[in-house]
């Protein structure tokens, strides 16, 4: 069965998906040698207050695809739908203003995401301003020490610079600009890599509080395993920019079944020190992803809800191993 992305509770709830990426394609050098084909012909969707992790290694594209997402970056083919419209056709600035405000990026780079020329005080309330969250001085001035305190950062910094701040204090800045215009949908690229664990619990805790609070949905891009399952409702596994595995996240873990998600399972350290030393490293063979063009290799549901790409004839051979 070629894929058909659904959550069982969307699927209960007959709900529509927030964005649908269909046939994604991001090709850098197009038809050149040096061409890089960041993102590969993927697809998922992501249903209204689902938390959608994706996961996998340093230059998988991963951020390409979340910067294609909110069009930071031009997709090459494809379609992307959020709220049920096109965003490649959106070509009036008030559209595009009110696409912005409702889906913000946390970015992965907390230093070249913010001016260093801007003290933080104008960072935030700039939004604010730009989106007409706040009418007056005074209400800026509110929003921006109430954001501020979310994130852990004192008030009293507020007239400082970007440049005064430690790299994961920037990124709690980065956090506070893009919750501060309320928006339906965020993309959080590496939001937690520059924080330290405590402040890390502390953000991902602020983020399932908002999601239940206010529906708010979720393409969380990260490295970290364990914090991508913690978070996610559903899991997604990308390797040189295609997309391998997708499963409910518990499903993911306990029985994964792409040969690249179980080598990138057992290489995550685990917290038991007796189990630590005995994981075993699981080496992965990426001739396994190598299809002849006539093979027509797709995402096939193995089971339900969990698909893996791989060849027609290799659906028996997977379903096999899943049981």
């Amino acid at each position: 069965m070629i894929m058909h992305i659904v959550t069982p509770a969307a699927a209960l709830a007959d709900e529509k998906p927030i964005l649908s990426v269909r046939n994604l394609h991001k090709i850098y050098n197009e038809g050149k040698k040096n061409e890089v084909r960041a993102v590969d012909d993927i697809s998922f969707s992501i249903y209204p207050g689902e938390t959608f992790g994706l996961v996998g290694e340093s230059g998988s594209g991963k951020s390409t695809t979340g910067r294609t997402v909110i069009k930071l970056e031009e997709l090459t083919s494809g379609t992307v739908m959020y709220k049920g419209k096109d965003i490649t056709k959106i070509r009036s600035s008030s559209e595009m203003m009110a696409f912005r405000k409702s889906m913000q990026m946390i970015f992965q780079d907390p230093f070249a995401s913010l001016n260093p020329r801007i003290p933080i005080k104008n960072i935030i309330g700039d939004a604010l301003r730009v989106h007409h969250i706040c009418k007056t001085d005074k209400e800026v001035h509110n929003k921006v020490n109430e954001m501020l305190d979310i994130v852990g950062i004192n008030r009293s910094y507020a007239n400082r610079y970007p440049t005064e701040f430690s790299g994961g204090q920037c990124q709690r800045i980065g956090i506070a600009r893009a919750l501060c215009v309320q928006p339906d949908f965020i993309i959080a690229d590496e939001c937690l890599s520059a924080l330290d664990v405590s402040i890390q619990a502390q953000i991902v805790n602020l983020l399932i509080n908002l999601r239940k609070e206010r529906k708010m949905t979720y393409l969380f891009i990260a490295h970290d395993l364990a914090m991508v399952k913690y978070i996610s409702d559903r899991i997604g596994v990308m390797k040189n920019g295609k997309l391998l595995e997708l499963a409910p996240a518990d499903e993911l873990y306990r029985h994964p079944i792409h040969p690249y998600t179980i080598s990138l399972l057992s290489a995550s350290p685990l917290t038991d020190l007796q189990q630590e030393r005995k994981r075993h490293r699981i080496d992965y063979d990426p001739s396994v992803q190598e299809y002849a063009p006539e093979v027509k290799a797709a995402m096939y549901e193995i089971t339900p809800g969990h698909f893996v790409y791989c060849s027609y004839d290799e659906i028996n051979t997977y379903k096999q191993a899943a049981c």
